[in-house]
C-alpha cells in the first residue's frame, strides 16, 4: 500500500480544483492589485470577487473579511489589536488553546498590556465549564474573550454560539479560533455572535500561507501589519493573490460537499475508533468521541504503556502512516502536548491523533490497525 495520510488536521491535500483555478490565475494575471493600471486592476478584481464569495459562504459583508498569511497572524491579530482597541485588561482563555492564542496572550501579559489572565475551568474530556467562564466573566472588568470551536488534538467541540451569548450579555469581546472546523461546519456570523473568526486555507483543502479573518461590523480595530494602505488600510503588505483566489475556490467546494464530506469521515472515524477498541487491549480515546460533540476529523488515541513510547510516531512512519502526536507547530518539540497535560491524560500512555480527510478510505484504516497491532505488540510493557 502506499503511504497513507492521516495528519489532515496539520494540514490538507491541496484540491486539485483549487490547483487549477490558481494555475489559470498564475498563468494569466501578474499584475499588483495596488496599481491603477488595467493589469493592476484586473488582479484587484479578483481578490474583491474572492472577498465576496468568503463573505456570502459565512453570511458576513465583504467589508467584514480581511485576508492574511493563515490562522496564526489572524489569531495575532483578533487578540492584539482587540485588546489594544477598547482598552481590555482582562483576558479569558484555556489552557488547551492553540499556542497561537496561548503565547499571545502570555506574551500580552508579560508585556503588562493585560492585566489577568484567567483560565476557563476545563474537564478530562476537554470540555469547557460554561458556569465557570459566567462566573469570571461576571466578576471582573470587561473582558476579552478566546475559546476555539474544535480543539486541535482532541477534537471535542465548544458550543460558540452558547459562549458568543455570555459574551454579549456581559459585553465582552468574543474571538473563536476555528480554524478546525473551518468549511467543516456553517458558519453564520449574523447568529454566531462572535467578534472575531479565522480561517487558515490548507486545512480544508486549500493553498499553504493563506487564511482569513473576520471583524465584525459592530466593532473597530488598528492593523497589526503597518506599510501599506492593502485591506482597506487594515493589513499591509502586497496581497497574496494566488493563495486568495484559492483560499476561496477551497470554501466555495467545502461548502458545496459538505454533507457528503461528514458522512464520509465521520464512518471512517467511527470505524476506526470500533477497529481499534476491539484489536488494541486497553486502547482509550482522549476528548469526546461522540458525533454532536467532536469534530468528526480527528480520533486522538491514548496506547497501553510501552517500551519506546516515544517512538510509536517514528516506527508508524517507517510503516508508511503519517499521522500526529499532538498539534503540529509543536513537532519537534521534547516538551509533551499542553493539551493532553490540560486534561490530565496519563503521561505514561503515548498518544497518536489520526486525522481524516475525504481522500482516505477503510482499506487504508485496515492497513493502520494491522500495522498498529504489530507495533503494540512488539512494545506494550509486560
Amino acid at each position: 500500500m502506499e503511504r497513507v495520510y492521516l495528519d489532515n488536521a496539520a494540514t490538507t491535500p491541496l484540491d486539485k480544483d483549487v490547483m487549477a483555478e490558481m494555475v489559470s490565475v498564475m498563468s494569466t494575471y501578474y499584475g499588483n492589485p495596488s496599481s491603477i493600471h488595467a493589469q493592476g486592476r484586473e488582479v484587484r478584481t479578483l481578490i474583491e470577487k474572492a472577498r465576496k464569495t468568503v463573505a456570502g459562504l459565512l453570511n458576513a459583508t465583504p467589508a467584514e473579511i480581511f485576508f492574511t498569511s493563515g490562522g496564526t497572524e489572524a489569531d495575532n491579530t483578533a487578540i492584539r489589536c482587540g485588546i489594544e482597541a477598547y482598552g481590555i485588561r482582562h483576558a479569558i482563555t484555556s489552557k488547551i488553546e492553540h499556542h497561537a492564542v496561548e503565547h499571545t496572550l502570555n506574551q500580552l501579559l508579560k508585556q503588562g498590556l493585560i492585566d489577568k489572565l484567567s483560565f476557563v475551568d476545563i474537564d478530562q474530556k476537554g470540555n469547557i465549564s460554561y458556569a465557570h467562564l459566567e462566573e469570571l466573566l461576571k466578576n471582573n472588568s470587561r473582558s476579552f474573550v478566546s475559546l476555539m470551536h474544535a480543539n486541535n488534538e482532541l477534537g471535542t467541540l465548544t458550543d460558540i454560539e452558547r459562549v458568543g451569548a455570555l459574551c454579549e450579555q456581559y459585553d465582552a469581546i468574543y474571538h473563536c479560533d476555528t480554524v478546525q472546523t473551518m468549511g467543516h461546519y456553517v458558519h453564520d456570523v449574523r447568529k454566531l455572535k462572535a467578534h472575531f473568526i479565522v480561517c487558515a486555507a490548507h486545512k480544508l483543502h486549500g493553498p499553504k500561507g493563506v487564511g482569513f479573518l473576520f471583524v465584525n461590523h459592530n466593532i473597530k480595530i488598528p492593523p497589526m501589519i503597518f506599510g501599506g494602505a492593502q485591506e482597506r488600510n487594515m493589513r499591509g503588505g502586497t496581497e497574496n493573490v494566488y493563495g486568495i483566489v484559492g483560499l476561496a475556490k477551497a470554501l466555495e467546494i467545502a461548502y458545496a460537499e459538505m454533507e457528503s464530506h461528514r458522512q464520509h469521515v465521520q464512518e471512517l472515524k467511527d470505524y476506526l475508533k470500533d477497529k481499534l477498541s476491539r484489536e488494541i487491549p486497553d486502547v482509550q480515546f482522549n476528548g469526546e468521541t461522540a458525533a454532536d460533540k467532536s469534530l468528526y476529523t480527528i480520533l486522538n488515541v491514548s496506547f497501553p504503556a510501552m517500551d519506546m513510547a516515544d517512538m510509536l510516531l517514528f516506527n508508524l512512519d517507517i510503516s508508511g502512516i503519517s499521522a500526529s502526536g499532538g498539534s503540529a507547530c509543536s513537532s519537534g518539540s521534547n516538551i509533551g502536548s499542553h493539551v493532553l497535560s490540560g486534561i490530565k491524560s496519563d503521561p505514561d500512555r503515548p498518544s497518536v491523533r489520526f486525522s481524516f480527510s475525504k481522500y482516505n478510505t477503510k482499506a487504508e484504516l485496515d492497513y493502520v490497525v494491522e500495522k498498529v497491532k504489530e507495533i503494540v505488540a512488539k512494545n506494550v510493557a509486560v
